[in-house]
């Protein structure tokens, strides 16, 4: 896969979970002509087990920060595993990211910084950093964020 995306991570020494498998009927990831869209991942922890909790009772904004830093990580494990050799990936264009946060919760940007704040370092600024949405709803297992991603790529 994406040499450059390897050496990349091995620079940051990023340490990466074990790419999830599919819990539903659907692809990990899906190239249609140079775009490559990535389902929804979790904060998979390097050891397997997700971060869990609502974020304003379980989690502080902070906690929630770090569990969509960790969604990255989970996310690069799953470009590294299931993009063809022949794909390079350009750049971020577009994020969701989703927060499993109380009613009362109001810093959903904040906590997926965490997510795009690692884009950054992985890509740069200019490259790392796409559109966005951050939002607030109940998620599946009670993660504590899922995030779904698309990327310009180039076939080599």
């Amino acid at each position: 896969m994406n040499l450059n995306l390897s050496k990349r991570i091995q620079e940051l020494r990023l340490t990466l979970p074990k790419a999830p498998q599919p819990i539903g009927v659907y692809r990990p990831i899906l190239i249609i002509d140079n775009l490559l869209y990535v389902s929804g991942q979790g904060p998979i922890l390097p050891s397997g087990e997700l971060i869990k909790g609502k974020v304003g009772h379980d989690l502080d904004r902070d906690d929630g920060k770090k569990a969509a830093r960790q969604v990255g990580l989970t996310m690069l494990s799953t470009l590294l595993t299931h993009t063809p050799n022949e794909i390079s990936i350009e750049r971020v264009v577009k994020v969701l990211g989703m927060v499993n946060a109380t009613p009362e919760f109001e810093d959903h940007p904040f906590v997926i910084n965490g997510f795009s704040e690692l884009m950054a370092e992985v890509w740069g600024e200019e490259y790392g950093i796409g559109a966005r949405s951050a939002v607030g709803m109940s998620l599946p297992q009670n993660i504590a964020v899922e995030i779904e991603a698309i990327f310009l790529i180039r076939k080599e």
